[in-house]
């Protein structure tokens, strides 16, 4: 199978997108990590699918597919890139779209000014969402990790989120703890790890290591997860700046709702084929 994709990014997060409107793409695990396959394929953080609409409530629907071949729920950067790629393409002229997700609809929408701001929807904060065994609710949890205590809060974004606050984000332990995190047995369907550092109440910095891709140099989601966590702890304001290691997103709480708004950049980067 012949298979044409666009290569995009999101502040580095990068994707190979799929139109699944013009040509019939049905991807095994085995073809998401051909394709993510950085030596042996395209390269990328993860595959995106635009599909049809499957109803009149929404315009396109959006499948997301780590590097390891698991599909997951949602995907922030991922997100900003679809809108640009359904408008660049020629799919929609509408500048906000309907998209359904696995987690839900969002809404993207292209600004005037290039940026793209998504709706990423009301943050769920309790542990069944995201699913996280525990017997305790609140803005801290704790786990053993080899005799080693870990703080952190815990929310669903669409896909599941815990971020730890640490004083100096270049000198965390990224590779190591996420990885025993993302894996542990409190979350059954395992959960993507963010570290934050805060700057002041408007500024973080922030890594992330995203189940099924490791470490990536942003994570949308991950922006959203640390700033909501942030203001449930108190620490945060309603708008903050974000600086991954690919550059910075913005992301406010809306006042009315609790919605959460992502905006931030989406670039293409080239256009090709694949033999599958």
């Amino acid at each position: 199978m012949m298979l044409e994709f666009t290569k995009m990014h999101g502040l580095g997060n990068d994707f190979v997108v799929i139109d699944a409107i013009h040509q019939k793409v049905e991807l095994s695990p085995g073809q998401v990590r051909f394709l993510a396959d950085r030596r042996f394929g395209v390269g990328c953080d993860q595959v995106l699918i635009v599909a049809p609409p499957d109803d009149a409530e929404v315009d396109f629907v959006y499948r997301i597919f780590n590097a390891d071949g698991s599909e997951v729920e949602q995907c922030g950067n991922g997100a900003r890139c679809f809108v640009r790629f359904v408008h660049d393409k020629g799919l929609s002229e509408a500048r906000r779209i309907r998209v359904r997700t696995r987690a839900g609809v969002i809404m993207p929408e292209l600004r005037d000014d290039g940026q793209v701001s998504v709706n990423m929807g009301v943050p769920d904060f309790a542990p069944a969402a995201l699913p996280f065994e525990t017997t305790a609710t609140g803005p801290e949890y704790r786990l053993e990790i080899e005799g080693e205590t870990v703080r952190f809060g815990a929310v669903s974004m669409g896909n599941p989120h815990i971020v730890l606050r640490v004083d100096d984000v270049a000198q965390a332990p990224v590779a190591r703890l996420g990885a025993q995190l993302e894996a542990h047995a409190a979350f059954p369907n395992r959960v993507n790890v963010g570290f934050m550092e805060i700057i002041d109440r408007g500024h973080i910095r922030l890594r992330v290591f995203e189940r099924g891709a490791g470490e990536t140099l942003a994570c949308g989601t991950g922006a959203c997860a640390a700033v909501v966590v942030g203001q449930q702890q108190g620490v945060l304001d309603a708008a903050v700046e974000v600086q991954l290691r690919g550059g910075v997103l913005h992301i406010e709480r809306e006042t009315e709702n609790g919605a959460v708004i992502m905006t931030g950049p989406a670039v293409s980067v080239y256009e090709g084929k694949i033999e599958l």
